[in-house]
């Protein structure tokens, strides 16, 4: 997925109401104010063309100079006729870190306002370097190689690009390189360095794989159904109806990655059947493996479509595709942005089974939204929330794929956890700290964490705001959610959650979203689904204020 606007990069798990009245609440909060004549929904092309049209009108309140181009990222259209469009931007040609914006448009098309990911001037004096890029490489590799010192590492490969930097204070000429090798099992590791391009000063840095990690017998979800497409000696396992989603077999092989250049093996095997009946259940039978991934896919695919509207992860209808058995021991799963596709390692066996499950699916595909939407970056409290959001939503997924062989529950990764990790998850949404090292609560120091711990606080907020503070048990598994200010929390539900949050992501949040930012986009989300002072605008505060986000 991309951090960043301009960065493709990959996302990954490692160890580290119902629809109607859903609509209906959605569609009464967000009446039409405009004249009869004013259409209730525009289309993605005419939303377009009224946000060009207040940008052309409103230059100054998005500080756009004429060294500044942009091109639109996502398009929401409410029920109402209300349009909301996503910029990136570009100054002389370069892409600009924080210099993504959504505007927001009136249901006659007429300027509403704008919410911005920084503020003030993105210019630089200039775009010509004093750091070679050769050097930015070397110091992106050594950085590379320095978050992985206790592994040997083979083929690393960098590969850098000039920005504009406006994430980090003053607006600065930025290298951003990408750098990739190989662990000693022949397994990806990948890291983007950000570097001042006339100092030499490291800026910032973080992992580019984002952790996490007819019918057919699976390995966690018990027999499940599938759609397949019938093919001249049998049937395939592919689905026409998300998109043309297909499952296949990388055997065990990597990616091949020349000058930091990956090209994305598609499954050398395309799963096929010759009677419709997938898989055996059984670990040791290379179709299981498979079956899950399809149905999670699926479950995904379904929950964002039914329950937000959303056709696709980046809402094209495009459908993705899957790669199971990847790599060697591979305790890992992720989203590539730039291949649209999930991938899934086995496991070493000891810590980690494969890495298959619904809400690690959802948690990856959920990396892809947030890259077409808010594309939140992933270092700071910015990739706490980013990972939180797939956290958020993976769980969502596994409560709505109403499984009563996984059922819905708090936890991420409890299917694939193994003894030898000595925890029942990897990580827990009701009290983050269960894994000794997330945070519940927000504190000033909370955005140096791993955002796989700093993600805590999102999730401690999503899981009272749902479900309330105090003991319970839900989906067999005992919960009890705590506060950080010793309040009580009245939970209002899972669908108003991911209504909430998911209206939050996709309309008001930027790529430098912190988590007072979070505060106010859902905040604003509330107000527009449910009204000012509503019941469920106070919770959102409430649960924001429980983990001491005020």
């Amino acid at each position: 997925m991309r951090p960043t606007p301009a960065s493709r990069i990959s996302s990954s798990l490692t160890v580290v109401g119902t629809l109607a009245a859903t609509a209906t609440l959605l569609a009464a909060a967000l009446a039409p104010t405009a004249d009869a004549d004013t259409p209730t929904h525009w289309s993605r092309a005419q939303a377009i063309r009224h946000a060009d049209t207040a940008l052309a009108a409103h230059p100054s309140a998005l500080d756009l100079t004429a060294a500044e181009k942009t091109e639109v990222r996502d398009v929401i259209v409410d029920p109402n006729g209300s349009q909301h469009v996503r910029y990136d931007r570009t100054y002389h040609g370069l892409p600009v870190l924080g210099g993504d914006f959504v505007v927001h448009l009136a249901p006659d098309g007429s300027y509403r306002g704008a919410d911005r990911a920084v503020h003030g001037d993105v210019s630089v004096p200039s775009v010509t370097p004093l750091l070679s890029a050769q050097r930015a490489k070397g110091l992106g590799t050594d950085a590379l190689r320095s978050a992985h010192r206790s592994q040997r590492l083979s083929g690393v490969t960098a590969r850098s690009e000039l920005v504009v930097d406006a994430l980090h204070g003053t607006p600065k000429l930025a290298w951003r390189t990408n750098t990739a090798g190989k662990d000693a099992l022949g397994n990806p590791v990948a890291r983007v360095v950000l570097t001042d391009a006339g100092t030499g000063a490291r800026i910032d840095s973080w992992d580019s794989l984002e952790s996490a990690t007819g019918d057919g017998k699976s390995l966690y979800s018990g027999t499940v159904p599938l759609n397949t497409t019938q093919g001249s000696s049998g049937y395939e396992l592919s689905d026409a109806s998300r998109g043309g989603t297909y499952t296949g077999d990388a055997n065990n092989e990597s990616d091949v990655c020349v000058l930091n250049i990956c090209i994305v093996r598609a499954p050398a095997d395309l799963y096929t059947d010759a009677d419709n009946h997938w898989g055996s259940g059984d670990e040791s039978d290379r179709a299981t493996a498979a079956v899950d991934a399809q149905y999670g896919t699926d479950m995904t695919w379904d929950y964002y479509k039914n329950v937000h509207g959303r056709n696709g992860i980046a809402g094209d209808g495009k459908g993705s595709f899957n790669r199971v058995h990847y790599g060697n021991k591979y305790n890992n799963a992720f989203w590539d942005d730039n291949c649209f596709c999930m991938t899934y390692g086995d496991g070493d066996g000891t810590t980690l089974g494969p890495l298959v499950a619904v809400d690690v699916t959802g948690h990856e595909m959920s990396h892809g939204v947030t890259a077409a939407t808010a594309g939140l970056t992933y270092s700071g409290e910015s990739g706490g929330l980013n990972e939180a959001t797939s956290d958020i939503f993976g769980t969502l997924v596994e409560f709505y794929a109403n499984n009563s062989s996984d059922p819905g529950d708090w936890l991420i990764g409890e299917n694939i956890v193994r003894a030898g990790l000595g925890s029942k998850a990897l990580r827990f949404m009701d009290q983050p700290s269960k894994d000794g090292q997330s945070a519940d609560c927000w504190s000033s120091g909370v955005g140096d964490l791993d955002v796989h711990y700093s993600s805590g606080v999102a999730n401690h907020f999503a899981y009272l705001l749902a479900e309330g503070s105090g003991s319970k048990v839900v989906g067999g598994v005992q919960m009890n959610g705590t506060t950080c200010n010793d309040s009580s929390v009245t939970g209002i539900g899972r669908d108003k959650l991911g209504a909430i949050w998911y209206r939050a992501l996709t309309v008001y949040m930027t790529s430098s979203t912190d988590y007072a930012g979070a505060r106010k986009a859902t905040l604003s989300a509330a107000n527009d689904l449910y009204g000012a002072n509503s019941t469920e605008s106070k919770a959102v505060a409430a649960a924001w204020s429980a983990v001491s986000v005020d």
